[in-house]
């Protein structure tokens, strides 16, 4: 597929976005062998991908799913995960379809065991690569530095918004906090556009209001829920009771939230720190590092957190223009009002 990608046209509009992936994100060497993850419909954006690693000098690889196997993928075929063990830099910049979550885990599983540096673009778009892949990372991994030092203080954090998401969380030092401020290491695989500081609560109780987006295959059916907002009630971290107008997404949202003994207990706590990202666009890849709050039921990624529960699912959840209070215990900080950083 290498020089049938070097055969496909893109926007140049593209390049500051794969710019940014290859040499901001992934610090790619000339040394460095890449494999670059698509699928048909993204094979525009990996070709933008590849011309930028081509100007480093890099080897690469480009894998296209639908090359090996139908979709949806009940796991990653073998070549791509045997191509991806070969290189020290790798980018997944596919759509997401219903099912596959266990072939992305097959996936990330080789980046774990072998150290490599990971772009996870899943539902990559046109529009994302122009507006929160375009993001000064130097700046959102500033601000993503000195949130992630009073969260890692913090006992509890309280969120409030005007469309009433109320709820308290509390923490342990015993789970780390981790940042994903997309400037990708080892350490961690990283989501692009990059932007969060994350980690699995202790305990979470309240109202949660989702009145931004839905993540996995949910955010491509349902999009921005600005006017039909999931109101999800949450007590001793598992959900309770959940409204929505939309019938049909409150619906799949249980049946999402019913897989397993874990899927409706939070594992992921959140906060977006990409100064890009301005506005939902109903996609979670770019929505989740929006200024603000989100949560997601399920697998708490026990891996990085050092939760010591799992869970099949997870699925995130975003509440716009949040204001945010850090409670150290002595004393109480303001951190964001309404989505604006305060710190």
């Amino acid at each position: 597929m290498n020089s049938e990608i070097q055969n496909v046209t893109f926007d140049s509009e593209l390049s500051k976005g794969a710019y940014n992936a290859v040499n901001a994100c992934l610090r790619l060497k000339p040394t460095e062998r890449v494999t670059i993850i698509t699928d048909n419909e993204d094979i525009e954006i990996a070709a933008a991908l590849a011309a930028e690693i081509k100007k480093v000098g890099s080897e690469f690889s480009v894998m296209v799913m639908e090359d090996y196997a139908p979709r949806p993928l009940k796991n990653m075929p073998k070549p791509i995960l045997e191509d991806l063990a070969k290189s020290q830099v790798s980018i997944f910049c596919a759509q997401a379809k219903e099912g596959e979550l266990r072939s992305r885990i097959d996936m990330t599983d080789v980046v774990d065991a072998n150290k490599i540096r990971h772009a996870h673009m899943v539902n990559i778009t046109k529009q994302i690569m122009l507006e929160g892949m375009r993001a000064d990372y130097s700046e959102v991994d500033d601000i993503s530095q000195r949130l992630i030092e009073k969260a890692r203080r913090a006992k509890k954090i309280l969120v409030k918004s005007d469309n009433g998401t109320d709820m308290i969380a509390e923490f342990t030092d015993k789970i780390k906090w981790l940042k994903t401020s997309g400037i990708i290491s080892v350490e961690k695989w990283g989501n692009l556009p990059g932007g969060e500081i994350f980690t699995s609560p202790l305990k979470v109780d309240g109202t949660f209001v989702v009145d931004g987006v839905v993540g996995d295959y949910l955010c491509a059916k349902y999009g921005d829920l600005i006017n039909t907002p999931l109101k999800i009630e949450i007590a001793d971290s598992r959900i309770t009771r959940m409204e929505c107008d939309n019938k049909e997404l409150l619906e799949e949202f249980t049946e999402y939230t019913m897989t397993d003994e874990n899927s409706n207990r939070v594992g992921e706590y959140a906060i977006g720190t990409n100064l890009a990202c301005k506005k939902v666009i109903g996609n979670i890849l770019q929505d989740e590092k929006l200024p603000t709050i989100h949560i997601a039921f399920g697998h708490p990624y026990s891996k990085y957190t050092g939760a010591d529960w799992v869970s099949t699912t997870h699925i995130d959840c975003v509440s716009i223009k949040c204001s945010i209070w850090f409670d150290y215990g002595n004393e109480t900080e303001q951190v964001m009002e309404k989505g604006k950083f305060l710190i």
